[in-house]
């Protein structure tokens, strides 16, 4: 008698079929849990998100160190040396303000187009669009306004252009925001041509967080120009200091760094099991 398997078999084949689905299925079920379930800080984590928040409202006061940039600037060129977000461009500002109210001009300058861009809207909130103008390699809009706003290397092209017979610059003030970039192997000497063809007639104002050798970099500035050029140094540490971490996949929030400084050991093994 001839035994009929089929059925039997059609179970192991279904089985066999779907089971594997079954698994990931499973499998793709617990990883979304993992990905959404609630990872309660470490002690670590609550100790770099600590004190992070809308800071209390209070009166502005400037630092002394912006008082004296702005002091200098009636006599002399300026370099600033500040840490990163301790208020540079408050001296800017606040110079570009009293040169706009006395019915002057000033350039500001910035190495890039992002940034002089940032800063061309900035100051449009600040000082009105009829008095901002923005030149870049991209954009030319307002360019008679007492305040031009534009990469390094257009203000540059514009000396050269007055050096050929084209029009002055007609400007009481231009700031080199990022000054440091003269130190730049690529672009370095576009700083150097725009100092050294700058009329001395014209104050300068050099920003920059990154300085190590001010006082030897305004000796040059002098001896190029003929014209005294104050040291103004800001406070030595960011006010806002850096916080850096790592987000997991399983969304915990892991310090960067230890207490000792060194890169998170957690961190560490997550890379070696990467590299295995």
């Amino acid at each position: 008698m001839r035994r009929n398997t089929r059925k039997h078999w059609d179970k192991r084949r279904s089985r066999s079929r779907h089971g594997p689905e079954k698994s990931a299925g499973k499998r793709n079920q617990e990883a979304n849990e993992r990905a959404t379930r609630i990872v309660s800080p470490s002690r670590e984590t609550k100790r770099l998100l600590e004190g992070i928040g809308t800071p209390r409202a209070a009166p502005f006061k400037p630092d002394e160190f912006q008082l004296e940039a702005l002091a200098a600037l009636e006599y002399e060129d300026v370099l600033v040396t500040a840490p990163t977000g301790s208020g540079k461009t408050w001296i800017a500002r606040e110079e570009i303000r009293r040169l706009l109210n006395s019915g002057r001009r000033a350039w500001y300058t910035s190495p890039l187009k992002a940034l002089t861009n940032s800063k061309y809207h900035e100051f449009i909130d600040e000082f009105g669009s009829a008095n901002v103008g923005i030149l870049t390699g991209d954009r030319k809009e307002n360019s008679d306004a007492p305040l031009i706003v534009g990469t390094t290397e257009i203000y540059r092209n514009q000396l050269f252009d007055s050096l050929r017979g084209g029009s002055e610059v007609t400007a009481d003030l231009v700031v080199l925001d990022e000054a440091h970039y003269l130190a730049d192997e690529d672009r370095g000497h576009v700083w150097e041509e725009a100092i050294i063809l700058t009329p001395p007639r014209i104050r300068l104002l050099l920003l920059s967080a990154t300085i190590g050798n001010a006082h030897e970099f305004a000796l040059w500035l002098e001896e190029i120009r003929g014209v005294r050029c104050g040291v103004i140094t800001g406070p030595p540490k960011r006010l806002v200091p850096l916080r850096s971490a790592v987000l997991l996949p399983d969304k915990r929030l892991l310090p960067l760094l230890n207490e000792s400084g060194r890169l998170n050991p957690e961190i560490r093994a997550l890379v070696a099991d990467e590299r295995r």
